[in-house]
């Protein structure tokens, strides 16, 4: 569970409720006018924008990957595929069907060397595979980012709407009240669902890509050259580029300066 995700959101609504509560209730905060253009208005624009199956693969998989973290780091990654390359030398490829990883996309490629396939067919479906990941996670930060682009433009579209109306109802004071309702409301509904929600999740998927992309392309080099009999030693500090310098090295060994 990504926990700076979840607390950040509560954040931002307890310190919202808060303000609404200091001034009064949450029904004068309430306008069924506003909440129609702004999800009504937003969600065309993305139907627009978007084929409906990028909208159906994004979205959930965008929502996911921004309320979960990796279950494994890069470092753990490096370490677990030494201790990989370890055990195929001293037992073979045969040796790595008893292991088992938390990681699909390792437990992939750990089946393809232990079944023996050559190094171009391994190379080619994991690299399939992570690129169609990653589209699709892509998919999922350019929809949350357009919501977020839109939602404010809809807001103000709300706002003109409900200006026009009250002028053209300047002769009834009775009704200049729920129409400058309408036209604050959409505003700040569009505001709020850019800045708390959409806007905020695109950056972490954004974030989330590209580790993704690093941890997956290590993966790769890591299964072909177990599979390319490569020793533990080698596998260890070719991969450990992939890692920042500070994270190269064991916790307490001094990091080179």
């Amino acid at each position: 569970m990504d926990i700076a995700t979840g607390a950040g959101i509560l954040i931002g609504i307890a310190v919202l409720t808060t303000l609404v509560l200091m001034g009064g209730d949450f029904r004068i905060f309430y306008d069924s006018h506003a909440i129609i253009i702004i999800f009504g208005g937003s969600f065309a624009a993305t139907l627009i924008r978007f084929p409906f199956i990028a909208i159906m693969h994004g979205m959930p998989l965008g929502l996911k990957y921004a309320f979960t973290m990796r279950r494994t780091t890069s470092r753990e990654l490096v370490d677990e595929l030494a201790q990989l390359a370890e055990i195929a030398r001293k037992q073979g490829p045969v040796g790595l069907e008893k292991v088992e990883t938390d990681d699909p996309f390792l437990a992939k490629g750990i089946r393809y060397v232990a079944d023996g396939y050559d190094m171009e067919f391994i190379r080619d479906n994991l690299e399939r595979d992570r690129d169609n990941f990653l589209l699709h996670l892509d998919e999922g930060q350019k929809i949350y980012r357009a919501i977020g682009d839109c939602a404010p433009a809809f807001g103000m579209v709300g706002t003109l709407i409900g200006m026009v109306q009250m002028f053209s109802n300047m002769a009834d004071p009775s009704k200049l009240g729920p129409f400058m309702a309408i036209s604050l409301l959409a505003t700040l509904y569009g505001a709020l669902v850019a800045n708390l929600f959409c806007l905020p999740i695109a950056d972490k998927l954004h974030v989330k890509l590209t580790d993704e992309d690093t941890n997956r392309t290590l993966i790769i080099d890591g299964i072909l050259m177990i599979r390319d009999a490569k020793s533990p030693t080698l596998v260890r500090e070719m991969l450990l580029a992939y890692l920042p310098e500070k994270h190269r090295h064991e916790e307490g060994e001094p990091v080179p300066a």
